[in-house]
């Protein structure tokens, strides 16, 4: 079966050698696909990007709260704002990526962040979802054991005790929206330009180390080295399966056991993983049906 081309000049039937100063010639993850060849220095660029996009977007929802009386401090943010704000940072994620990728005049395509099917299909990277979750709640369990963490207060900021609505929006933001934001520029971009440099446990290292951060506030300071291992488990799961659908479910079943955790929930846990897991198909499935999430494709180099 013949590999698709990736941002490589061609002109003919084969393919020649890159002309001085031209794009790169096409990469292979570990399943042998076509993979970016997104420059490593694009990867600071793209987390410095979203976070100042982040900031910038948060104005944008918070002046006008305040012009409308909202009580917004420094020591305090309504509920419905933190959530705006929070929607707001993953949006950003996602269009800091995007306009990183296109540096250059490249011509980018979904599946280059990984937003196509598992190479080895869902049954095998089911198992490695498997497989990661469990090392993940056990590490989970013995580093708080060790350690006690304070309990996380990202829940209670968005007011999911508040009400019947609040409650769904922040299950809908912590258990959809945010794995699939989040993955998009961590592992999809940052992992994969990062990979082009030293190759891949260092960009798995790195990028685990930048997951960890960019919680930073959100979560409990001793809860950062976890959710670093997380990340750079996650860039793994990535590499090893070739996609970034994997890494989007991982992500929302963890978040969603610990949200369901910090809620006390009993026969609700469940139906939040099933609901949650139904929200990203959902958003998937009507991503293809416009045209955002196309099919693997070749495409050529740098536009003039």
């Amino acid at each position: 079966m013949q590999r698709p081309m990736l941002d490589a000049d061609r002109r003919g039937d084969e393919p020649g050698p890159p002309a001085p100063g031209g794009p790169p010639p096409p990469r292979e993850d570990a399943e042998g696909r076509a993979a970016p060849s997104w420059a490593p220095w694009t990867a600071p660029v793209a987390l410095i990007a979203a976070l100042i996009m982040a900031a910038l977007g948060g104005l944008v929802v918070d002046i006008p709260a305040l012009a409308l009386g909202a009580n917004l401090t420094s020591s305090h943010t309504p509920p419905g704002l933190a959530i705006a704000n929070t929607f707001v940072q993953d949006v950003a994620f996602v269009l800091a990526a995007a306009y990183c990728a296109h540096l250059g005049g490249r011509v980018v395509r979904t599946w280059q962040f990984g937003l196509r099917p598992p190479a080895a299909g869902w049954r095998s990277a089911a198992k490695m979802i498997a497989l990661l979750l469990l090392a993940f709640v056990v590490l989970s369990a013995a580093w708080t054991a060790v350690f006690h963490p304070s309990e996380e207060k990202l829940l209670e900021k968005l007011g999911s005790d508040e009400g019947t609505l609040l409650l769904l929006l922040s299950a809908g933001l912590t258990c959809v929206v945010a794995p699939i934001c989040e993955e998009i520029l961590f592992r999809g971009f940052i992992f994969a330009a990062l990979r082009n440099w030293r190759g891949t446990l260092p960009a798995a290292v790195i990028t685990g180390l930048l997951f960890g951060g960019v919680h930073v506030g959100s979560a409990p300071a001793l809860d950062l080295v976890p959710l670093a291992v997380l990340g750079f488990a996650l860039c793994l799961l990535y590499q090893r399966t070739g996609s970034l659908y994997p890494c989007i479910v991982a992500h929302s079943l963890n978040n969603s056991i610990a949200f369901a955790a910090l809620e006390n929930w009993g026969w609700q846990a469940p139906v939040l993983v099933v609901s949650a897991l139904a929200g990203i198909w959902a958003i998937v499935y009507a991503a293809k049906r416009v045209g955002v999430i196309a099919p693997e494709t070749p495409v050529v180099g740098p536009a003039p």
